[in-house]
């Protein structure tokens, strides 16, 4: 097998692609797009995202220390795209998408009614990496829309329809290959 030698460079794809929803001290809301975003820790359960500095709900994040990570479906996958190349000091990106903002429990930033899962976090540190600057954040609440659970109770992600991102382009998600564990089940 014939490999190619590149530069440095991210490629870790694909990726989750996220709509982070602020609001501000003065409870002025936006909702933008992330596509680095990943989990760091189970217990407590903590997230990152990382935002370039110049980004409109940057300010938002660093005053309040507040966001929530609203998961994207096929159905919110033109919003997602939308939310990531307009900015919020130009435009109401909830009302051009036709997105409903809810009420959190512990932070003050919005909920996104459409996305079937909302992680409301907390910031705990953040991080200067370069052009982009990494917030760490514990995880204060999860909320998960009951049209996506199966008759366990249990989240059905295939139902929810995720998307990810990789080099520019949206993807849905393919089926299931196995279980954690399967490799080493009895059989």
């Amino acid at each position: 097998m014939s490999k190619q030698s590149w530069k440095p460079g991210n490629m870790l794809y694909p990726l989750p692609v996220v709509l982070v929803s602020v609001a501000d001290k003065a409870g002025r809301q936006n909702v933008f797009t992330v596509a680095w975003a990943g989990t760091i820790c189970s217990d407590p359960p903590m997230v990152s995202i990382s935002v370039r500095p110049e980004r409109y709900s940057y300010d938002m994040i660093q005053e309040t220390g507040e966001f929530v990570i609203n998961l994207t479906t096929e159905a919110l996958a033109y919003a997602t795209d939308y939310c990531g190349v307009k900015s919020g000091r130009n435009v109401d990106k909830f009302k051009e998408m036709n997105l409903t903002p809810l009420p959190a429990e512990k932070v003050k930033a919005p909920l996104i009614a459409e996305s079937p899962v909302n992680i409301e976090c907390k910031v705990v540190e953040r991080k200067d990496l370069g052009v982009h600057h990494m917030f760490l954040a514990e995880v204060v609440a999860v909320h998960a829309d009951e049209a996506y659970m199966d008759e366990n109770q249990k989240f059905d992600l295939a139902k929810a329809k995720p998307i990810v991102y990789s080099h520019g382009t949206y993807y849905t998600m393919g089926e299931p290959l196995g279980t954690f564990g399967y490799s080493v089940k009895k059989k």
